[in-house]
């Protein structure tokens, strides 16, 4: 059945997947963002979009006249897109920008939101073999830029757990590993500085033939997640009937630190001239882990589409067609 779906943060890596397939598929798609214009972009694939700040509830009105099957919200700071340190927006976007998204949604009689969850509530979990499982007690990290930010995600879970009590709104809180998506801005900001990611930073390194390092313990996993299966999780908990709960986003397998240097030689270097592997044992260890997302296969039938490979090789395809590039521009 088509759907009419209202999403929040619809410019960002996930909105702009999500909402391009959505449409694609006959859906109707309204879209919200805090950039003035989209630069005539998503008009061209038959989706609306409208500037709202999710903080001022008197902009909520731009949206009358519409009736959504459900909202997706994608919106809110974020540690990889803040430049030096202001906690105050995770405070204003999150957590007040969440309950005027809620509010619109009751008011509205919406009768189901789909949520993205950071996986710094399960920190404490990681470092082990054993998966992480999606109903677990919520925690953060005490220091550090994901510190407040994963305080007002865990707030603003609670928000959308109250609403779903209290007025039968069904939710869809999503789990989150690290997700891949080409973008051509290859930078993010860690406890405010500006880096490159460091899987961009291989891929440039694979691409240049260069020799490329492998620090610590080789064998340790980690769950590796492509935006398409992402949205392959939002579609499907979109078309759910069920009142939804936590789940977690992955594939359930982790991939070892050799597997992903190994793969995104095999997929960027050149093939006569691969980037040599050095191995540095004697360098700190990446952190291991993976998500159970028996849950998520279960209620929502969801089947991951891609592996390691398939991911990185989808992604050197965008990486060469940058669809995108009329609303992120060019590399």
């Amino acid at each position: 059945m088509m759907s009419k779906i209202l999403i929040f943060g619809i410019t960002g890596s996930v909105g702009a997947y999500l909402s391009t397939d959505l449409a694609s598929k006959g859906h109707q798609v309204v879209g919200v963002g805090s950039r003035e214009s989209d630069n005539g972009f998503f008009a061209e694939k038959g989706i609306e979009y409208l500037q709202l700040d999710i903080t001022q509830r008197d902009q909520f009105n731009r949206l009358e006249g519409h009736v959504f099957d459900a909202v997706v919200h994608l919106a809110g700071a974020m540690p990889s897109k803040m430049e030096g340190y202001n906690p105050h927006k995770y405070i204003d976007t999150i957590m007040t920008g969440t309950l005027n998204v809620l509010d619109f949604v009751k008011n509205q009689s919406i009768p189901k939101i789909i949520f993205t969850q950071t996986r710094a509530d399960s920190n404490h979990l990681m470092g082990s073999e054993r998966p992480v499982p999606s109903e677990i007690q919520r925690s953060f990290p005490m220091t550090g830029d994901h510190s407040i930010y994963t305080i007002c995600k865990n707030a603003a879970v609670d928000l959308v757990e109250h609403y779903y009590q209290s007025f039968g709104i069904a939710r869809f809180i999503l789990r989150l590993p690290t997700i891949y998506a080409f973008h051509p801005d290859k930078y993010f900001y860690v406890n405010g500085k500006r880096k490159v990611k460091a899987y961009r930073y291989l891929m440039d390194l694979a691409a240049n033939s260069s020799p490329i390092e492998i620090w610590g313990n080789p064998s340790l996993k980690k769950e590796i997640t492509y935006v398409k299966d992402l949205v392959q999780i939002i579609e499907k908990a979109i078309d759910s009937h069920l009142d939804g709960g936590f789940y977690n986003v992955g594939c359930g397998v982790g991939v070892s630190l050799d597997e992903q240097i190994k793969g995104i030689i095999k997929v960027f270097s050149p093939k006569d001239n691969p980037s040599p592997i050095i191995y540095r044992p004697e360098m700190s260890d990446s952190r291991q882990f993976v998500h159970d997302i028996s849950k998520t296969k279960k209620e929502l039938n969801y089947i991951p589409a891609y592996n390691y490979l398939d991911l990185l090789k989808d992604f050197k395809e965008e990486m060469e067609i940058n669809r995108f590039a009329k609303l992120w521009g060019n590399a």
